[in-house]
C-alpha cells in the first residue's frame, strides 16, 4: 500500500489552481487589522473612484479621446491652469517660507494674530473668497484701483485667477516651513557665525539645504491644492476660452452640456499632468536630501 505524500502533484495542482482572488483575501485577512483598516479606507475613497474615472473616459474609442483632450479650448484651459498653478505654487514657496521665517524667528505686536490670519483660506468657503478677492481687485477696489490708471486690470483675468490660487495656497507652505524652522537649532547658524560667515551665507549654506525638501513639499501641497482649485477661480475670472478659463471650469461647462464622457477625460488628463508634476517635485525632494546627508 502506498500512502500519497502531503506533497504529491494531485493536491499541489489543487492548491495551484486556487483562484488568485481567494488567494488575495487569504493574505488580506492575515493582515493586521491597522493595514486593512487603511487598504479598505484607500480602495474605497481612491481606488475606486480614480479607476471608475478611467472607465469612463476608456467609452471614447481612442480617436475621440485625443480629439477631446487635445482640443484647442482644452489645450488652452490646460496651459491657463498649469502654468498659472506652479507659477503661484513658486511664489508661495518664497514668500511663505519669508512670513514662516518672521513668525518664528521674531515676536512683535499683534504675531498671534498674523498667525491665526494664515490659516483663514483653510476655514473659508472658497466662494466667500472669490467673491472677496473680485471685490478687492476690481477696478473699483481697494487694491484693484491702484493698478488700473497702470492699465492693468487684475479680476476677471488671468491675473485675477493668479491672486486667487495664491490665496488659497500659501497656507500649505507656512504650516509645511514653520515647524521645520522651530526645531532648528540657532546655536547651528551662531557658530557659522562665529567662523566669519554673513547672515546671507548662513542662510544660504546652513538654513536652506535642510529647510529646501520641506519648501518643496509645502510647494506641491500648494500646486496640488491651486490645480483642483474652483470655488473661488470661476468668480473672479471671466472664465472666457483662450483667455482665463481654466480646467476646473471647463469641466463644469461639459458637464452642464451632460457631456460626461468629455468631462472624464479632461478630468483624466488633469489627472496624468498632475502625477506627472508631482512625481518630479518628489524626485526633487529626494535630491534635495541626499545632497543635504552629504
Amino acid at each position: 500500500m502506498t500512502v500519497s505524500s502531503p506533497s504529491s502533484p494531485p493536491q499541489q495542482k489543487a492548491r495551484n489552481k486556487t483562484p488568485e482572488w481567494k488567494k488575495f483575501l487569504d493574505q488580506f485577512f492575515h493582515l493586521p487589522w491597522t493595514w486593512r483598516i487603511t487598504l479598505g479606507y484607500l480602495t474605497v475613497m481612491l481606488i475606486i473612484p480614480i479607476t471608475a474615472m478611467f472607465f469612463k473616459a476608456a467609452t471614447k474609442s481612442p480617436a475621440e479621446f485625443w480629439q477631446i483632450a487635445t482640443s484647442p479650448i482644452a489645450l488652452s484651459a490646460y496651459s491657463v491652469t498649469f502654468v498659472t498653478a506652479l507659477v503661484t505654487a513658486l511664489l508661495n514657496g518664497v514668500f511663505g517660507t519669508l512670513i514662516a521665517w518672521v513668525l518664528v524667528r521674531y515676536d512683535f505686536p499683534g504675531k498671534r494674530f498674523i498667525d491665526a490670519t494664515v490659516d483663514l483660506p483653510f476655514a473659508l468657503p472658497t466662494a466667500v473668497a472669490g467673491l472677496t478677492l473680485a471685490t478687492v481687485y476690481s477696478d473699483n477696489g481697494w487694491i484693484g484701483s491702484l493698478f488700473a490708471p497702470f492699465g492693468i486690470k487684475i479680476s476677471f483675468t488671468s491675473l485675477g485667477v493668479a491672486v486667487a490660487m495664491i490665496f488659497i495656497s500659501l497656507p500649505f507652505v507656512v504650516r509645511t516651513v514653520q515647524p521645520v524652522l522651530q526645531e532648528m537649532e540657532k546655536e547651528i547658524e551662531e557658530a557659522a557665525w562665529s567662523l566669519g560667515a554673513s547672515q546671507w551665507q548662513t542662510f544660504w549654506k546652513v538654513i536652506l539645504p535642510p529647510l529646501f525638501p520641506t519648501i518643496l513639499t509645502g510647494v506641491a501641497l500648494g500646486f496640488s491644492r491651486a490645480v483642483g482649485e474652483y470655488g473661488s477661480t470661476v468668480i473672479i475670472s471671466s472664465n472666457t476660452p483662450f483667455k482665463d478659463l481654466i480646467a476646473p471650469v471647463l469641466i463644469f461647462q461639459r458637464l452642464e452640456q451632460y457631456d460626461y464622457s468629455g468631462a472624464t477625460v479632461i478630468g483624466m488628463v488633469l489627472l496624468v499632468i498632475s502625477l506627472l508634476i508631482l512625481l518630479a517635485i518628489n524626485f526633487l525632494q529626494t535630491w534635495a536630501r541626499r545632497y543635504d546627508t552629504k
